[in-house]
């Protein structure tokens, strides 16, 4: 079987004078799914937006494996990013809100190899969230966040992704929506094998799927946790998320 993995090395970035990464090393391994915790403005967003070409590293690495070939993304653009299968669904979740469900859908269907199985990929969406089967004419707009988030996995899953990015997919949701939105999340990774890089600062939430995790304090890893149970009893865990 083909193998998707992702592998970070020494990455720094920066928004002009202000370095908001610094030396940043992890990895995904195929099939995983690797929690990227940290409060706000630590450089999660970042890290992520350097992923997809969004922000240029100044330092370091980025290596994907697709389908078992080796790809350098740095230097490469956010399109031909996506176009390897590369999906990230941004925080806020930035969906067209005057257009239907289905549109925004439709939009997800980017990439070359996306399009060629479009009809297929919506009744795959469609299957994973019936609720988007049922609001399909509804404006993206007047969905309540929950059906928003669902609407946003929804459009990568249109993409055909082989990694999947999710950025801060707790924000703004209650917490019963978040606890549905991670499972969402794990169901589509177990569903479709994917491989899932999730930035979000909700650890209780995160590790409930993740199977191991990296903590991220301004700009630098500051631990990796090979398994729930070692970022569990994680002294920086205990004081950030914890108040241990």
């Amino acid at each position: 079987m083909a193998n998707n993995s992702l592998t970070i090395a020494g990455i720094n970035a920066a928004y002009g004078a202000v370095r908001v990464i610094d030396g940043a090393s992890l990895k995904v391994g195929d099939g995983e799914t690797v929690a990227l915790l940290g409060t706000n403005g630590n450089g999660k967003s970042t890290l992520m937006k350097c992923i997809m070409g969004m922000v240029r590293p100044s330092a370091g690495t980025i290596t994907a494996e697709i389908d078992g070939i080796h790809h350098d993304l740095v230097g490469r653009t956010t399109e031909q990013i996506v176009d390897l299968g590369i999906a990230l669904v941004p925080e806020g979740r930035r969906l067209f809100p005057k257009l239907t469900v289905e549109e925004n859908l439709l939009l997800g269907a980017y990439r070359r190899a996306a399009r060629a199985e479009l009809e297929r990929n919506k009744a795959v969406c469609f299957e994973t969230f019936p609720r988007l089967a049922e609001r399909r004419r509804q404006l993206a707009g007047s969905l309540s966040g929950g059906e928003q988030q669902m609407l946003a996995l929804g459009r990568a899953l249109m993409l055909a992704p082989r990694i999947l990015l999710v950025d801060e997919p707790s924000v703004g949701l209650a917490p019963i929506l978040v606890s549905r939105t991670i499972d969402a999340i794990n169901e589509m990774k177990r569903r479709y094998s994917l491989t899932v890089l999730m930035a979000e600062q909700n650890f209780n939430q995160a590790i409930r799927i993740a199977d191991r995790g990296y903590v991220i304090v301004h700009g630098k890893i500051a631990f990796e946790g090979r398994s729930t149970e070692e970022l569990n009893n994680n002294d920086l865990i205990k004081k950030f998320y914890l108040g241990l």
